[in-house]
């Protein structure tokens, strides 16, 4: 029987997750799980991808040790960050998209290109962390000089396991520099920013197999995880969606990307899927609870959070997607301000994240709805958040849609479908 190993990594986690086809439908298992997260290096906050290299090489003899028949495997991660290479070595620091380094460029950029020019250009939505900021703050700092390639995370680490370097389309979309027309990197933007063209060659669609590693198939899969989980819902005609984990990604599959001035106001992005469009937005997601719970009740497991935030009459909300929420020294300050401080409970601040995610849900349908021109009466969740009862239900509230929870390790699915599909 044929195996495939789908190694998923999340901004907190990552996962090597074995997938096989039994009896008409896709069986997963588990085989290591490993912690990720950002470390702090000289006032900036990074990632350790030699560690990340070394929990993907562990994972990947696991799998091997329990699965001999495995015959290839594929990498997907979060999206925007990048390792910069001299031939083939790594430029140190990888910085994390966190990092605060791009506030100082961005007028700068904005100077050369004006947003909306961006937009047009690539219809990606507005994050002050786009790769496009980051890679003009390493030319200011210099960092780009004899520098030959950028490769985003999954890439390098797919580099580093069969040694070709590759740009994949769904991660890439990502950046703020692929034009929404062509697919592929946009000449002009990387002309008139000067950044050295050569970082910027043909992209490669999911479904490429682009070499091999002791013996298994490295693919190309939707290298961007949100790519990835929406090829893992099975839904019933399209509809929109949320993958809800340390951001929630809400939206829905469109023929071709959406670059009026409407969807800019809205602050929508377009990004590459497996043969469509995802016009879709980012809400802070889980990242809002699960540092509450660091700062707050560390020692508190999640069961016993969510229901506390039930029993809570607190009926406070804040913009989910205000900047002070980004990347707070405190979390729990950072509620405290915007909320007036209204809280006299533990469970006064799960509830009122939850709220909060729930209305920014509603007002993200409400915009898509008006954009697309179309109305939609599911709205279908997956990833972490989806295994959260009371979470599901303010959303189902506040949305008025009938709301289809599929706690399934949809990223792992999709990456593993597309794998499959190719051998």
């Amino acid at each position: 029987m044929e195996r495939f190993l789908a190694i998923d990594i999340g901004a907190s986690s990552g996962r090597h997750i074995v997938g096989w086809r039994e009896n008409g439908e896709v069986r997963m298992e588990e085989v290591y799980r490993f912690p990720n997260g950002v470390t702090e290096d000289r006032g900036h906050l990074v990632w350790d991808v030699k560690a990340l290299e070394h929990h993907v090489r562990t994972g990947i003899e696991r799998a091997k040790a329990a699965y001999p028949d495995l015959v290839s495997l594929s990498i997907d991660t979060w999206g925007v960050d990048y390792v910069l290479l001299r031939g083939e070595e790594p430029v140190l620091p990888v910085y994390a998209y966190r990092d605060s380094r791009t506030e100082s460029v961005i007028p700068d950029v904005h100077k050369i290109v004006p947003f909306s020019e961006l937009y047009r250009h690539t219809g990606c939505q507005f994050q002050p962390f786009n790769s496009i900021y980051q890679i003009y703050a390493d030319k200011k700092a210099g960092r780009l000089e004899g520098v030959t390639d950028l490769l985003m995370i999954p890439e390098y680490l797919l580099y580093r396991l069969c040694g070709v370097k590759s740009r994949e389309y769904t991660n890439a979309t990502t950046m703020g520099l692929v034009n929404g027309e062509t697919g592929e990197f946009d000449g002009e933007l990387v002309k008139k920013l000067g950044f050295p063209a050569n970082l910027f060659p043909k992209l490669s669609r999911p479904g490429t197999v682009i070499g091999k590693y002791e013996g298994l198939s490295c693919v190309l899969c939707a290298t961007h995880d949100t790519g990835s989980a929406v090829e893992g819902i099975f839904m019933d005609g399209n509809e929109p969606y949320i993958s809800s984990g340390t951001w929630s990604l809400l939206g829905v599959k469109t023929p071709a990307p959406k670059t009026d001035i409407f969807s800019e106001k809205a602050n929508y992005s377009n990004e590459g899927g497996v043969g469509y469009n995802r016009y879709q937005k980012n809400i802070m997601g889980m990242w809002l609870v699960n540092e509450l719970q660091r700062e707050i009740c560390p020692e508190t497991p999640f069961p016993e959070i969510v229901k506390l935030a039930e029993e809570s009459k607190c009926e406070a909300f804040v913009d989910a997607n205000a900047p002070e929420f980004l990347s707070p020294k405190s979390m729990k300050a950072a509620f405290d301000k915007a909320a007036g401080n209204v809280f006299s409970s533990v469970g006064d601040y799960f509830r009122c994240a939850y709220r909060s995610l729930a209305i920014s849900y509603r007002e993200a349908l409400r915009e898509l709805e008006e954009n697309t021109g179309k109305h939609y009466d599911r709205l279908y969740i997956v990833g972490g958040g989806a295994k959260n009862g009371f979470l599901n239900r303010l959303t189902e509230e506040a949305t008025g849609k009938k709301v289809v929870a599929l706690p399934i390790e949809a990223t792992a699915l999709g990456n593993l479908k597309i794998q499959m599909e190719v051998l």
